[in-house]
């Protein structure tokens, strides 16, 4: 059976994580994979890549990818708490992540989840590099922000 693409992230990530962060569980659809770890079921806070619509990304013509982590608990509150614990952590994330990373409202649903992620405006889904190219920005994702998460003590 061919894998697509976002099962093909999800275990490239699996396979391009360090161990010491715990196992990399995914859950794969058509256009999108969201990521997490030990759980087996995905926890509020996860990573994600993932097909979005041109209208939520200024320089897109036809669609984007979003990738980064998403904190989609049902309270604003609890949400913008987790977006402040790592804004407060940026500096050490900044370094890995760069300018590209936007923390914020969610994209499409700025009345209640939060995000830091970057989007692709328009990337080919067809490109063979495209699959490693998301999978290591997702990793970095993963690593940048994982020690600040679990150092909070924000219940993680």
């Amino acid at each position: 059976m061919e894998l697509g693409l976002f099962d093909e992230i999800g275990e490239a990530v699996r396979g391009l994580m360090p161990p010491d962060l715990g196992v990399v569980r995914f859950k794969a659809h058509r256009y999108g994979v969201k990521l997490w770890f030990d759980t087996e079921a995905a926890p509020r806070e996860h990573y994600e890549a993932q097909v979005i619509g041109a209208q939520l990304v200024p320089d897109a013509t036809v669609l984007a990818i979003e990738v980064g982590f998403h904190s989609e608990h049902s309270k604003e509150a609890e949400n913008e708490a987790v977006l402040s614990r790592l804004l407060e952590r940026e500096r050490g994330w900044r370094k890995i992540l760069g300018k590209d990373a936007v923390a914020g409202t969610f994209l499409g649903r700025a009345d209640q989840w939060r995000r830091l992620s970057e989007t692709w405006p328009d990337p080919d889904l067809g490109d063979d590099d495209l699959c490693m190219e998301v999978a290591l920005r997702v990793t970095e994702y993963m690593t940048a922000l994982e020690p600040a998460l679990r150092s909070s003590g924000g219940g993680r």
